[in-house]
């Protein structure tokens, strides 16, 4: 007992002051929890614990515990309004890096078929952590490319749960062929999916109902640990991973008000064990193994970034640009935490060797290292060998302004507006989410980024609160009423000026408390009476 306790809290010491350490370095808290493990393994000598069942146990619910998170994220109706970013970007991702992957390691490298399935949809995947901590710290998360690189995250977050089953079934059932293993991995999760939203669903929502009425705090705390762990263990007993119950109970409370409140209870939960997942990861580094196999490291890494980034351009770049193609295959072009998983689950069923789960789970490591310091530069090297200047925002540039325009839409009107807004010499700035408009913004001399007004980071990037006003030039009626929610929201206090086209966009935005509609028919027609007024009269 003495132990364990001295193990616990050298792990908590030794975790957050390196966290702290790697923070500064803009490294993601995993590694500091990785390194946290291998440094205990050689400290005090556990490698005999590499291999503890009830390690393995604790550190698993730490991914059931994160599966439920990325659940309550994944709405249906987030499913809809991205579903082009979704399962289109992220099946084509996902199917053609696995493909190819695949190919390579079993035909050219001469890996078993099992094994080079395993790392095939594990090298598919990227570091949703790392990768949305950054878009989201940067404020890129709202930026187009932003937008796909996160919906492509997403699907490989859902993706991570049909790999795990493949997985479970497998290891249980090894003797059949691949084709029949997926045809009953597909009627099988259909049917427990099918089973928990019907019949799950009343039950989950009576139950966060019953103890939010009772106003204890404890109760309501309660009963979600209840759902999340009682979804993973009839999942298990069906025959699943506990992670697809966990992660379908998350979608299934996502779709409720209580979503927001048991994210932020579960929130202390997720963290500690996953913690614990990372550092017995961590325990299973072997440091001189890593010395001896560095360059083969380190090549497999560089042919896993340039193959993931080469695959994704081409998908993305069906229905994109040149540059935010180019711009989203570099962001997730990295091996993700969820790779730590299924090496894990493939090792322990025996699908694997522990030579190559040593040796993938270093690969993964070195990536997610290295992936923080180029992550950050990835606009400037496209801009460099695309010959595009950089649209991003530059928040620090906004801290101390005030008083200035903020032009939202730089077409035709738009362009007039800051034509304009140069005779008064009143200092503005153009936002578009179009980056061809930005870029012509940007040839002719003005400030302007690209962006999407109705976000509120962008608004409090922009400090908008301090602006002489906002001047929407858009013609799209819902882009339109989304930015001006979106700006009454985040300040009441503000001059807010509308051009509208219609008599039908004029009544749609009635409602909303606009400074000044403007109507260009209406315009239009007084400009002209006043040129006839100044016109010398015949008679």
């Amino acid at each position: 007992m003495d132990s364990a306790l001295l193990y616990i809290v050298m792990a908590l010491g030794i975790s957050t002051v390196l966290n702290l350490f790697l923070k500064r370095f803009g490294i993601s808290q995993i590694i500091g929890y990785i390194f946290t493990g291998t440094i205990m393994v050689y400290a005090l000598d556990l490698r005999y614990m590499n291999d503890s069942a009830t390690l393995e146990h604790i550190g698993e619910f730490g991914i059931v515990f994160l599966m439920f998170t990325i659940g309550l994220e994944i709405s249906l109706a987030k499913m809809n309004s991205m579903r082009k970013e979704i399962f289109f970007n992220g099946f084509l991702q996902v199917g053609f890096t696995a493909l190819v992957v695949y190919a390579i390691s079993h035909y050219l490298f001469s890996l078993e078929s099992t094994s080079a399935l395993i790392l095939s949809l594990a090298f598919a995947l990227s570091s949703t952590a790392v990768v949305l901590s950054y878009l989201k710290s940067s404020k890129e998360i709202h930026n187009p490319y932003g937008q796909r690189a996160t919906g492509i995250l997403i699907f490989q977050d859902i993706a991570v749960i049909p790999i795990l089953i493949l997985l479970g079934f497998l290891i249980s059932k090894g003797d059949q062929s691949v084709l029949l293993i997926v045809r009953d991995t597909f009627i099988s999760a259909v049917f427990v999916i099918g089973f928990m939203f019907i019949v799950g669903k009343k039950v989950m929502t009576w139950l966060l109902h019953f103890s939010a009425s009772s106003e204890v705090d404890e109760l309501f705390m309660g009963s979600v640990l209840f759902i999340v762990v009682s979804a993973a263990l009839l999942a298990s007993y069906m025959g699943f991973t506990y992670s697809l119950g966990a992660f379908v109970a998350g979608m299934i409370i996502a779709e409720t008000k209580y979503h927001h409140k048991v994210e932020s209870d579960i929130a202390p939960f997720k963290d500690i064990l996953l913690g614990t997942f990372f550092i017995v990861v961590g325990m299973k580094v072997d440091v001189l193994f890593f010395i001896d196999n560095f360059w083969l490291i380190v090549g497999i890494f560089l042919l896993v970034l340039v193959l993931k980034t080469i695959i994704t351009y081409l998908v993305v770049r069906i229905t994109s640009s040149h540059v935010l193609s180019l711009k989203t295959a570099l962001a997730i072009s990295q091996v993700g935490e969820f790779s730590f998983v299924i090496f894990a689950v493939a090792s322990m069923g025996g699908l694997l060797e522990k030579e190559l789960e040593s040796l993938f789970v270093l690969v993964v490591i070195f990536s997610m290292v290295v992936t923080p310091f180029f992550i950050s530069r990835i606009n400037r090297f496209v801009s460099y060998v695309s010959r595009h200047q950089y649209l991003g925002l530059n928040t620090s540039a906004f801290i101390s302004r005030k008083n200035h325009v903020i032009v939202c839409g730089y077409s035709t009107i738009g362009k007039f507006v800051a034509k304009n807004l140069d005779v008064l010499g009143a200092p503005y700035v153009i936002i578009d989410n179009n980056p061809k408009h930005v870029q012509e913004a940007l040839s002719a001399g003005k400030e302007a980024y690209l962006g999407d007004m109705s976000k509120l980071s962008l608004l409090e990037a922009l400090h908008a609160e301090s602006s002489a006003a906002i001047i929407v030039t858009l013609d799209n009626i819902e882009k339109k009423r989304a930015i001006c929610e979106a700006v009454l929201k985040h300040t009441k206090d503000i001059n807010l000026i509308v051009k509208v086209a219609t008599l039908e966009d004029k009544e749609n935005l009635q409602d909303l408390d606009i400074t000044s509609i403007v109507d260009t028919k209406v315009e239009v027609g007084r400009l002209l009476v006043e040129k006839m007024i100044t016109c010398k009269m015949r008679y």
